[in-house]
């Protein structure tokens, strides 16, 4: 019973968390530290030229055909994960419970 507690203040703080960086700046965009790097390595030296220009990469010319791809394949790692974690968790949730 002790053990649900603290899980639900957990969960309930983890979630808190969330709403609160939400509340503290709502027109924020969620952009990924590729962007941010781009930017500031541009600001830094503006004659930079990324290592992956100009080799067999770009030759590939290989992109996703859209957003929803990109979305798909996001969803799909995640899930996959989710089922491992949940996997472990449940092995040893059993593992003990059978001690």
């Amino acid at each position: 019973m002790k053990g649900e507690i603290i899980f639900g203040v957990i969960a309930v703080l983890f979630v808190a968390s969330f709403f609160y960086g939400m509340a503290l700046n709502p027109d924020s965009e969620f952009g990924g530290a590729d962007g941010q790097a781009e930017d500031v390595i541009a600001e830094i030296d503006s004659e930079y030229m990324p290592w992956t220009e100009g080799t067999w990469v770009d030759s590939l010319k290989f992109e996703p055909p859209g957003g929803e791809t990109e979305s798909l394949l996001f969803a799909l790692q995640a899930a996959i994960g989710a089922l491992v974690l949940g996997y472990f968790f449940g092995y040893y949730k059993g593992k003990g419970q059978s001690n």
